[in-house]
């Protein structure tokens, strides 16, 4: 509201939720995301993208630290590389226009608390696993940005500093994304701080087998109930539907 300009006008807003709590979806940001872009609808749409992450940073910090990893591809869609907070610095990562990509987001019934799964990573890192995971960031931006989509899950998938450290932590998981990868995804990995697993396909009916295969692995492996979601990237980002 500051942002707007608006000083005497208050607001109520009843938010219906699509996401699980807790899961590693990063439900805090995309009930953020709608505030603001909801809000700027109401008052004219005077802030630009940019802005309103801006304000959903505000409403981040408040739950879960400020940082803009959800929020920023909340409201503008796609990828976005966040450069620099200070000043806030967005890039937009585009995905060719012409290839498809899904993610298959399998959340089983388990609570993995932020607190707990940050207080599990390391206070220091090695310069060797420094090196590597740098390197499969840089290649899961080239991935992105060539619509390569093996390149993107083997990035995706190669992880050496949070996710040996986070996978012990939720039952199952590492049987969860062996099943992905044999059942045919490019890639998989914990989504956020879990408990939420996620891989990536090109199809969406390749993304039901591969979602059937994790569900399965869980409840095997695991022993945990989990339910599975097949999503196509969303190029747009939060908007108006009615």
């Amino acid at each position: 509201m500051k942002m707007l300009g608006v000083r005497s006008v208050g607001l109520s807003l009843s938010l219906e939720k699509g996401l699980p709590l807790g899961s590693g979806l990063g439900s805090s940001a995309a009930s953020a995301a709608a505030a603001a872009v909801a809000v700027n609808e109401i008052f004219g749409g005077i802030l630009g993208p940019e802005e309103l992450v801006l304000a959903g940073l505000k409403s981040e910090e408040k739950v879960s630290g400020y940082h803009a990893d959800n929020v920023a591809p909340a409201i503008m869609g796609g990828f976005v590389l966040i450069r620099n907070y200070e000043p806030l610095e967005l890039m937009r990562l585009n995905f060719p226009i012409e290839k498809d990509l899904f993610f298959v987001l399998v959340s089983p019934e388990f609570e993995a608390p932020t607190k707990k799964m940050r207080a599990a990573l390391p206070a220091e890192i090695g310069m060797a696993h420094h090196v590597w995971n740098c390197s499969q960031a840089g290649a899961l931006v080239a991935s992105v940005l060539q619509g390569d989509i093996v390149g993107l899950g083997k990035a995706l998938s190669a992880d050496k500093i949070v996710e040996p450290r986070r996978a012990p932590l939720i039952p199952g998981m590492e049987a969860v994304k062996k099943a992905a990868i044999e059942a045919g995804a490019f890639g998989c990995t914990i989504s956020g701080a879990g408990p939420t697993a996620v891989a990536v396909v090109d199809r969406e009916e390749m993304g039901q087998k591969v979602g059937d295969s994790m569900v399965e692995a869980f409840w095997k492996e695991g022993n945990l109930r989990a339910v599975k979601a097949v999503k196509r990237l969303d190029r747009v980002g939060a908007r108006l539907v009615s």
